[in-house]
C-alpha cells in the first residue's frame, strides 16, 4: 500500500513517515485537512513538514507509559494535568504532536483551559514520545523549552532533561528522583505484553505500596 498525499487526500498505510518541503501556510493547510483525525500525526520545522501513521503497537505503549506516570505521581500525591491528543505550535517556527504531555509545576497555569496560548502559557512539564519508525526528534521540543523528554526507542526509555539550551540524557527523572522510572517502564510493559495493561498497572500500585 503506498502513501497518498494530495490537496484532497492524505493517507498513508501504518509505520510510514513521509517529509515534504513546505511553507507554514503548507503546514497550517495539511492540518485544516486532517481535521480532528489521529492519524497521521504532523509536525513542522525549519520549512519542512513530516508525517506518520502510528503503527498499532503505538498506541499501546503510549498508554502504558502515561499509566505508569499517572500512578507515579498518584503515589507521590502530586496534582498535574495531562492531555493527549495536543498539537503545540509556535507560528512560523514549529508544529508538534507528543504523544502524551503532563503539567505537574505548571498544572494550575492550565487548569480549566479549553486551549492553551504557547509562548504565553507555560509547556508541559513531561513529554512522552514513542519513537518506532524514526519520526520523533527529542530537540523539536527545544523551542517550547519542555523540562523533560521520555523517548522510548526499542523499547529502552532515554530520559532527556533541558540543561540550558540542549538536552542531555540523565539516568533519573526530576519529577520522580528516587524512582528508577526506566526500570519502571520496562517491567509494566513486559506485563502489559505478557497478560494485560491492568495486570501491569496492578503490579505497580502492588510493589508502591509494598515499598512504603
Amino acid at each position: 500500500m503506498f502513501a497518498v498525499v494530495t490537496p484532497d487526500t492524505i493517507h498513508l498505510p501504518p509505520g510510514a513517515v513521509v517529509r515534504l518541503p513546505g511553507s507554514w501556510q503548507d503546514y497550517q493547510a495539511l492540518n485544516e485537512q486532517l481535521g480532528d483525525r489521529s492519524s497521521p500525526r504532523i509536525k513542522y520545522r525549519d520549512g519542512e513538514i513530516l508525517l506518520m501513521a502510528p503503527l498499532p503497537e503505538h498506541g499501546r505503549k503510549v498508554s502504558v507509559i502515561a499509566d505508569v506516570v499517572k500512578v507515579l505521581l498518584d503515589h507521590l500525591g502530586r496534582e498535574y494535568e495531562a492531555f493527549t491528543p495536543i498539537t503545540m505550535e509556535l507560528p512560523q517556527e514549529s508544529g508538534i504532536e507528543p504523544d502524551y504531555c503532563f503539567y505537574i509545576e505548571n498544572w494550575e497555569a492550565i487548569a480549566g483551559k479549553n486551549r492553551i496560548n504557547w509562548g504565553v502559557d507555560p509547556s508541559p512539564d513531561l513529554v512522552v514520545e514513542i519513537d518506532i519508525t524514526s519520526y520523533t526528534d527529542v530537540n523539536d521540543y527545544l523551542p517550547y523549552r519542555v523540562p523533560e523528554v521520555w523517548l522510548l526507542r526499542k523499547n529502552q526509555l532515554v530520559i532527556y532533561r533541558l540543561q540550558g539550551d540542549i538536552y542531555t540524557v540523565e539516568t533519573s527523572s526530576r519529577y520522580f528522583p528516587n524512582i528508577n522510572v526506566s526500570e519502571v517502564v520496562t517491567e509494566s510493559l513486559k506485563i502489559a505484553y505478557e497478560r494485560n495493561t491492568s495486570a501491569a498497572i496492578q503490579e505497580l500500585r502492588r510493589k508502591l505500596t509494598s515499598e512504603n
